[in-house]
């Protein structure tokens, strides 16, 4: 079924004031269906050239949508995706996105050795400049695995030339966040002496609760409308930037499906595929997005003490 607007009496669930002048963060985490960590269990690496990818396809649906309301975003490419698709991922720089970088194999950053992270953030790296001629400071960790397991691969991200981040989530999960770190944008100083800026993912506050609303799951799982009203709640209601992100195979509902998986990762990754698209357009309708960038470099103009911010995760 589709989503229908609130009723006329669900005034807590609408936006007051209607936002429209801050600017938020819009992302897209480019991987396929087959990487992501829901389904880890039923499909291993070494199958997924074997599987039909529909990660072009899917990606260019949402150029197209980005187009149509003339927003750029920010898309963080898996090195595995860039290296077998690299006209997709010029065709997005060409258009003005910016190009960050997912890592290359679309592992917990809080599983892999120091020295195995390095190697894949450099060849990740390098293989988006290569295919875009342009420098990538940018990165998010596979599943937001950056953890304070994983504080380490911060300064490696600094020791390999990127200047910010976005891979922290405030939030208790069962596969990551840093639930006490701030909710703001931030720079955030490592172990070793090195500067980050931060974008952290989008949270509301309510008495008691800290409750995600950056996108993914989160966005296909709530109502429309209440999913609004948290993000609008975490902006002050149009007065903080924030983070949203999604993933190209969240708009497609065609795609293979595995029973063999568990039923909460089934619940996870399947829910609402066929809504999400027509939340995304509804989402572009009721904020304004631009590329991590400009968000956070609109931030910075209108509040530069809070985003001058030094934190030390330790």
């Amino acid at each position: 079924m589709p989503d229908h607007p609130p009723p006329a009496d669900s005034a807590n669930l609408r936006n007051s004031p209607k936002p429209g002048q801050v600017l938020h963060a819009m992302s897209i985490d480019v991987e396929d269906y087959f990487h992501v960590a829901a389904l880890s269990r039923v499909i291993s690496p070494d199958q997924w050239d074997t599987l039909p990818s529909r990660v072009e396809q899917n990606t260019r649906r949402l150029k197209a949508l980005f187009e149509r309301h003339g927003v750029r975003a920010t898309f963080f490419v898996l090195g595995w995706v860039a290296e077998r698709y690299p006209g997709l991922i010029r065709e997005l720089s060409d258009a003005g996105h910016e190009i960050a970088s997912h890592g290359y194999s679309h592992q917990l950053i809080y599983r892999q050795t120091p020295e195995v992270f390095r190697d894949e953030t450099e060849r990740s790296k390098k293989l988006l400049e290569d295919i875009t001629g342009k420098p990538v400071t940018g990165y998010r960790a596979a599943s937001y695995s950056i953890t304070r397991e994983s504080l380490w691969a911060l300064d490696i991200l600094g020791e390999c030339g990127f200047t910010w981040d976005s891979s922290i989530f405030p939030i208790h999960h069962d596969n990551y966040g840093i639930p006490d770190s701030p909710r703001h944008p931030y720079t955030l100083s490592t172990a070793g002496g090195h500067r980050l800026r931060e974008f952290p993912l989008t949270t509301a506050r309510l008495p008691g609760l800290s409750i995600p609303a950056a996108g993914g799951g989160y966005f296909r799982q709530f109502p429309y409308p209440v999913f609004r009203y948290l993000f609008n709640l975490a902006s002050g209601f149009g007065r903080r930037p924030q983070m949203f992100y999604l993933h190209p195979w969240e708009i497609d509902p065609d795609q293979p499906r595995y029973n063999n998986a568990s039923w909460f990762s089934r619940f996870r990754h399947y829910t609402n595929l066929d809504r999400c698209e027509q939340r995304l357009e509804r989402l572009l309708g009721d904020f304004r997005f631009g590329t991590v960038s400009e968000s956070f470099a609109a931030y910075q103009a209108d509040a530069p003490a809070a985003s001058a911010d030094l934190v030390t995760l330790a």
